[in-house]
């Protein structure tokens, strides 16, 4: 069984920078892709970003695009979100998933248990 462990999150002033780091562990990690989501109080889980593991292609919502990048060390069985540029509405839970590396919450297989992100002066 594949676990997924974030960490990196915090409290950053607007403006500021954080950087994500999803571990995986256990079973055959061989994964499609891997993405990034997050979900604001009261909200619905949005997606941010997706990484194909294999050949590394990229892709970004549009409302964090140019400002976060996701990338994988496939030796680490890892990827990192780094976020750039913060602002307030970036605030909520992050979670990395395992699965086919999409903007839908129903091709992932695997999540991780969210690591809190707070924007805020």
């Amino acid at each position: 069984q594949v676990q997924l462990v974030e960490s990196g999150g915090g409290l950053v002033q607007p403006g500021g920078s954080l950087r994500l780091s999803c571990a995986a562990s256990g079973g055959s990690f061989n994964p499609y892709g891997m993405g990034w989501f997050r979900q604001a109080p009261g909200k619905e889980r949005e997606w941010v970003a997706a990484i194909a593991w294999s050949a590394g292609t990229t892709f970004y919502a549009d409302s964090i695009k140019d400002r976060f990048t996701i990338s994988r060390d496939s030796a680490k069985n890892t990827v990192y979100l780094e976020m750039n540029d913060l602002k307030p509405e970036d605030t909520a839970v992050y979670f990395c998933a395992a699965g086919i590396p999409s903007l839908r919450v129903n091709d992932y297989n695997y999540w991780g248990q969210g690591t809190q992100v707070t924007v805020s002066s």
